[in-house]
């Protein structure tokens, strides 16, 4: 079989948006892959995570303004978490319907459109962010910053449908892991920021990202191509939404990309609200996490294809929980270095933990649909419909952890005005979740004969 060749919009009668797409896309097959598809897939993975790293950048970029608010903007602490809080959840709202837009318009297409529409909250943020702004303006720019958010849903699904099952895994670990690095890097660009010009520049972070966010839209323009394979299939929808096992893996993905994303808004703030750190102080160290975490991501991927990703999951599940308690005792004892070794450590386990999971997702629909369908041809196709709407729904449930997280600490911090509270209940999330993976996930074989569960 041979790749179709990758241009415009071909008079099939299928109603097609135009814009560059493969009609053949075969990557089970051994001789394709390295003939074409190996070459096809990784560059349009590449352009997905510029994208999808621009994205993240924006989605995170009121974690980063708060630090510069001082107290000319009358803004408390438990506003500047609501911040968070705010762009999380539009984010983790958006993530459902980008997943399927990339059936509906096309991953090329859907990209470009997805990457213009960062420029919304960046250019909007540009004319309110000054000292006098109403707080209620504050919270509708964090809104719009959403939708950095919502990229990342629509680039994982379609990205899962140009690789085999075999390099899925490290596919997703590298293209998740690329995105999230932009949360260390605008971060890094605001340290850079605040030492040079000071605390009262914010505008000049959005001097590097608008301009940024067209490069990157014209990369996806250049580089990126549809699958004309993947279709919005409501079915495929239904299926997922029915499945236990999303509604399972949306569950630990609260716990593996829900802490991610939730500790990097979350980390500058509890360092200047805990330990009375300068903005200058805070995002000396807030980039570090993110970052470690960012480029540890793909290393979870590659460990699930080689030891499971449910094996993975439980012993990294194991490790978050434990840097809670490293978190609680340096908040006890007042100690800024114990605590943010603590802090990181969260940071690294929850990337190994978001590669893990997400090899997961696809192996569970592959191996049950293998279960159920004799047909090989068929049963891979009916996974990748599944899995790709699953995919996004757990994207969006999963996200939401990032929402609770910094509504945790806001009430941990109004309350006690310390976050150890918070992370109590951390701590004893980890722990289900690791009870969970455990039951469901890797005590499977004794009980897969009657249906149960499904090893991975």
């Amino acid at each position: 079989m041979t790749l179709t060749d990758v241009t415009n919009e071909q008079s099939s009668g299928r109603g097609r948006l135009g814009g560059r797409w493969i009609d053949d896309w075969e990557p089970e097959d051994p001789g394709f892959w390295e003939r074409t598809g190996r070459r096809v897939a990784n560059r349009n993975l590449w352009a997905s995570i510029f994208v999808e790293h621009v994205g993240f950048s924006v989605w995170t970029l009121w974690s980063v303004f708060v630090l510069f608010m001082g107290p000319e903007y009358g803004v408390d602490a438990a506003g500047k978490f609501f911040l968070g809080a705010t762009a999380t959840l539009v984010g983790a709202v958006l993530r459902v319907p980008y997943t399927f837009a990339v059936a509906r318009f096309g991953g090329r297409n859907w990209t470009i459109v997805s990457g213009l529409l960062l420029l919304v909250p960046t250019v909007a943020a540009a004319f309110v962010l000054q000292p006098g702004t109403p707080y209620a303006v504050f919270v509708l720019m964090a809104a719009l910053a959403g939708f950095g958010g919502g990229n990342f849903a629509s680039s994982m699904t379609n990205i899962n449908t140009f690789f085999p099952e075999g390099r899925k895994g490290t596919a997703l670990g590298l293209n998740a892991g690329g995105g999230n690095l932009g949360v260390a890097v605008i971060q890094l660009v605001a340290l850079l920021v605040i030492a040079t010009a000071g605390a009262a520049q914010p505008r000049l972070l959005l001097v590097v990202y608008i301009p940024l966010i067209v490069i990157c839209a014209v990369c996806a323009a250049l580089f990126m191509d549809n699958l004309s394979s993947v279709r919005n299939d409501t079915g495929a929808f239904r299926l997922a939404v029915a499945d236990r096992d999303t509604a399972i893996m949306s569950f630990l993905y609260i716990g593996t990309f829900g802490s991610f994303i939730g500790y990097s808004f979350a980390f500058g703030l509890v360092l200047q609200t805990q330990f009375g750190r300068t903005p200058l102080q805070a995002a000396a160290l807030t980039f570090i996490g993110p970052l470690l975490g960012s480029f540890i991501r793909p290393l979870g991927g590659w460990l699930a294809d080689r030891f499971g990703g449910a094996r993975v999951t439980a012993v990294n599940f194991v490790a978050m929980a434990a840097a809670t308690v490293v978190c609680i005792v340096a908040s006890g004892a007042g100690s800024l270095p114990l605590f943010v070794a603590g802090f990181i450590a969260l940071f690294v386990f929850s990337g190994v933990g978001n590669g893990s999971t997400y090899k997961m997702i696809p192996a569970i629909f592959r191996r049950k649909a293998l279960a159920r369908i004799a047909s090989a041809d068929a049963a891979l196709l009916h996974a990748r419909r599944v899995s790709g709407a699953a995919i996004g729904l757990i994207a969006a449930v999963g996200a939401l952890g990032g929402l609770l997280i910094n509504l945790a600490f806001r009430q941990s911090f109004a309350a006690t005005k310390s976050g150890a509270p918070a992370f109590w209940v951390f701590f004893a999330f980890y722990l289900v979740c690791t009870v969970v993976t455990v039951v469901v996930y890797l005590r499977a074989p004794a009980r897969a004969a009657a249906g149960a569960a499904v090893a991975v």
